[in-house]
């Protein structure tokens, strides 16, 4: 089964643009469960209700709200949120090329495999092994819905990595916590402990193999399942549906665009032409918006159907 991009676009550094897919780079293999009521194991389901007068809201009356004040809020509407959104939503944009060892593991967060569209191999590969060669990372911004994050672009294998990283304010400082400071003799720390420290460390190492480390509570976990499922019967698994992903590109001329972006010293001039693109449409904004305002309309009488549905519940 084909997994599906979770983003499109372009990975952009100087005047190169590499149409790519963003990929997802982890798997969640955490078991999740969900709440029963003991008395008839049926579902238990979390209604949003007014902290006032106790009554479920339908979505079509939520609104988002800052609370700057203990229960003084200000009320933002979508247009508010969508107009602090970066303009530029489909290129990776690569603004510097650091040094690999130069970023503690904190700022890293979350990985994704870029994969690059049809006929956007040579670029993809000459990032590649020029990023290898040079041992730099490239740092760059990516919006994803209507966020804009900062990531960091590495060779891994033969693949293009894309890691989510922590802004500088995310990361807590480890001196704000207690920590040793100081010389080693201040913790009476001999040099033959440390000899021997090193001595055991090197006994120890190895080669990583990812595959010699394995979940064993979640193993241990799903034993006790199984069983379960054999004393009071099995669970039917849900399956999503797939489709295929497809991204085309020109042949260019890369020596060229290379030599342009660094006689110019330029950084993607490309996200100029994105910005250009997305001002356009949103000119035209006000006829797409009549489709969105009818869609709550739609979703109404499913709502008053299910609040119709709960007392019947109630009554059997």
């Amino acid at each position: 089964m084909a997994a599906r991009p979770i983003w499109s676009g372009t990975l952009s550094f100087g005047l190169l643009n590499i149409p790519v897919s963003l990929m997802s780079g982890e798997k969640r293999t955490d078991i999740h469960f969900r709440m029963l009521d003991s008395r008839d194991n049926a579902p238990i389901r979390f209604e949003r209700v007014n902290a006032e007068t106790g009554e479920e809201v339908p979505w079509k009356e939520i609104v988002k709200a800052f609370e700057y004040d203990k229960g003084s809020y200000v009320v933002l509407q979508p247009e508010d949120i969508k107009s602090a959104a970066p303009e530029s939503h489909n290129a990776v944009e690569v603004e510097a090329f650091i040094d690999a060892s130069a970023i503690g593991p904190r700022y890293f967060e979350k990985p994704y495999v870029l994969v690059p569209g049809k006929k956007a191999e040579k670029g993809y590969v000459l990032l590649r092994e020029t990023l290898v060669k040079t041992g730099k990372i490239g740092i760059a911004r990516v919006v994803i819905r209507t966020r804009e994050h900062l990531a960091a672009v590495m060779p891994e294998g033969n693949a293009l990595v894309l890691v989510m990283m922590r802004y500088p304010q995310e990361v807590v400082d480890a001196d704000e916590y207690r920590v040793p400071e100081g010389k080693n003799s201040d913790y009476r720390i001999t040099p033959k402990e440390l000899q021997m420290a090193e001595q055991l460390i090197e006994s120890m190492s190895g080669d990583w193999k990812p595959d010699d480390y394995k979940d064993e509570f979640r193993a241990r976990l799903h034993d006790v399942i199984e069983k379960r499922m054999k004393q009071q019967g099995v669970v039917t698994p849900e399956v999503e549906d797939d489709e295929p992903a497809d991204a085309t590109t020109n042949v260019v001329d890369f020596m060229a665009l290379l030599q342009k972006s660094i006689a110019g010293k330029t950084r993607t001039p490309a996200a100029k032409s994105a910005t250009k693109a997305a001002k356009s449409p949103a000119k035209r904004a006000p006829a797409k918006k009549a489709p969105a305002k009818k869609a709550p309309a739609k979703k109404a009488p499913a709502r008053k159907a299910a609040k119709k549905a709960a007392p019947a519940r109630k009554r059997a």
